[in-house]
């Protein structure tokens, strides 16, 4: 599949089916991970896979007793390394670039598992503690996201989403600024062309009746 359907196509899934992935698959969507942009290119992520059971049912345990993730044969926790990013980029490097630096990852790392003929999941909640006890990690380190993987046992509805037009803006924020020719802009030619059939009958209409001298 290309880029824009792997995007439209993958599906949180939280049911997968009792199979190992393979380890080049696992590999290839940690180099998907690495792959993702960063501030300043710092790249300050580290990524822990567990395969083990008791552990993962642990995992799911410190992320508020989510035990469907027991299922998913492999679990990858993206760690921060937040002080990295403070030493060039100060509070904002901390506190935002390096949670949208570990999101960029996690986003890759899902696209490379559909793509691969895998699923995945994004699990945001845990108890960060708990999760540490868990897998480990020093101080200066933190868990942001767990990530469950695996041949998926569901294929779950695309969920609602709102419009582009609710959403998307053009030169400035929100009023009066909605994107132009936005059906032409998305591809729906339809509408234009059901306008011109539309524009072409009250047009005809207008004729006939100064013809007829209604």
């Amino acid at each position: 599949m290309d880029t824009i359907e792997c995007m439209m196509t993958r599906r949180s899934v939280r049911k997968y089916i009792d199979m190992p992935v393979e380890w080049d698959k696992i590999g290839t969507i940690l180099e998907a991970g690495k792959m993702a942009p960063s501030a300043g290119n710092l790249q300050n992520w580290k990524f822990v896979i567990v395969l083990e059971k008791e552990k993962k049912a642990a995992i799911a345990e410190a992320c508020l007793q989510q035990r469907w993730m027991v299922t998913a044969p492999v679990h990858i926790i993206i760690y921060a390394l937040p002080q990295r990013a403070s030493q060039f980029y100060g509070v904002r490097g901390e506190r935002l670039y390096t949670i949208q630096n570990c999101a960029a990852a996690a986003e890759n790392m899902l696209l490379a598992a559909h793509a691969l003929g895998l699923a995945g999941c994004w699990v945001g909640a845990f108890d960060e503690d708990k999760l540490k006890s868990v897998v480990g990690g020093i101080e200066e380190v933190r868990p942001q996201i767990v990530l469950t993987i695996g041949y998926p046992d569901e294929q779950p509805a695309m969920p609602t989403k709102y419009k582009l037009e609710n959403i998307a803006y053009q030169e400035r924020w929100r009023r009066g600024s909605q994107l132009k020719n936005f059906d032409y802009t998305m591809g729906e030619y339809s509408v234009f062309v059901q306008k011109g059939i539309k524009d072409g009958k009250e047009m005809l209409n207008k004729l006939k009746d100064k013809i007829t001298g209604k």
